[in-house]
């Protein structure tokens, strides 16, 4: 395995970090305990979830990833060798209303009401990384690339809520703070307010990179590298396309798509197509196509881990042995000639 620092912090984090979201709906937590007992022979030591975990999201399944992984880390009696990260949802009325009636905000409140009760699903006294979810503003995130401006906003200011996390901070129940699903925008504000008022750093960010969505690169990627707070790269199979398994309108059984059909970010004209020509050419240099876009994820200067997820062991064997792969010049040059013709089909 590979480490890097988490951000400006101490903190090695294994370059692959395991991904649970999967946990108490797609996997049992038998398969969970496998997964988490393999990865860290692997020399992973860098867990990410989230409260609204399992996924899809739903009040049946709220928390139940956390409780998992708090199960396992009762039984191994290992926290102190886990970087554990979680995250606080962002507001969602539509779709999460079992989550605080779907008004979750970053104040003081909600932020100290979601650590705790994440505290108490993974049976822990401290998480090392807490991001926030989503911004509770209206952004482009989420597949979307256009700004639509809003008639008007019912937000918490930047600055109350890194003050609410401070509080957490100081309160030892949480160590470092980071965002997800951010803009430029967002990530420059909440760096400036911390340094104008000696309040938490952002050390991460994470955010969706894969070869089928790049754009990242447009406008955090410099900020990550310059402000020392990297890039935790989410989907980098893009919900396992890029594996392959899904040309020719396949329906692997068991298979994410195939489950749930209406994801559909990484399954327009454009991305197919581009994936075709990404399985090719990792073919035609004798590589598993998966491991090549992990790979290539792997390798980025801005990028301090990615996100895998696997719902079967091979897949998470597979996964976490493209740490040990470094792509020739001809793959990286047969890369960026896909990227100029079909550039972030997926956003």
């Amino acid at each position: 395995m590979k480490y890097r620092k988490l951000g400006h912090t101490d903190i090695d984090v294994s370059v692959i970090c395991l991904g649970t979201m999967t946990w108490g709906e797609q996997n049992t937590p038998a398969q969970a305990f496998g997964q988490m007992d393999y990865a860290v022979s692997q020399g992973v030591n860098f867990f990410d979830t989230a409260e609204l975990y399992a996924i899809p999201p739903k009040a049946e399944t709220y928390g139940r990833t956390e409780e998992i992984i708090g199960e396992w880390l009762k039984l191994h009696g290992n926290r102190d060798q886990i970087i554990l990260a979680s995250k606080i949802a962002g507001p969602g009325e539509s779709w999460i209303p079992h989550i605080r009636n779907g008004r979750t905000r970053f104040n003081r409140i909600d932020i100290a009401a979601a650590v705790d009760a994440s505290l108490q699903r993974l049976q822990t006294d401290y998480i090392d990384l807490y991001q926030l979810h989503w911004p509770q503003r209206k952004a482009n995130f989420f597949g979307q690339l256009g700004f639509e401006t809003p008639e008007q906003e019912d937000i918490t200011p930047i600055l109350e809520t890194l003050e609410a996390l401070d509080d957490q901070v100081k309160a030892g129940k949480i160590r470092y703070i980071g965002l997800s699903n951010e803009t430029p925008w967002g990530m420059t504000r909440f760096l400036h307010h911390a340094e104008q008022a000696g309040l938490p750093r952002i050390v991460s960010v994470q955010n969706p990179y894969s070869l089928l969505n790049r754009s990242y690169e447009i406008g955090l990627a410099e900020i990550s590298w310059r402000e020392k707070a990297g890039l935790l790269a989410y989907s980098p199979l893009g919900f396992g396309v890029l594996s392959g398994k899904y040309l020719g309108n396949a329906q692997p059984e068991g298979a994410r798509l195939t489950l749930f059909p209406d994801y559909t970010r990484y399954s327009n004209e454009a991305a197919v197509v581009a994936t075709e020509m990404y399985v090719a050419l990792a073919r035609q240099h004798k590589l598993d196509p998966a491991q090549m876009a992990l790979a290539y994820v792997n390798s980025r200067p801005f990028l301090t881990s990615t996100i895998i997820g696997a719902t079967t062991m091979d897949q998470l064997k597979t996964n976490i042995s493209s740490i040990d792969l470094a792509l020739p010049d001809e793959v990286h040059e047969g890369i960026e000639a896909i990227h100029e013709e079909y550039p972030n089909p997926s956003p």
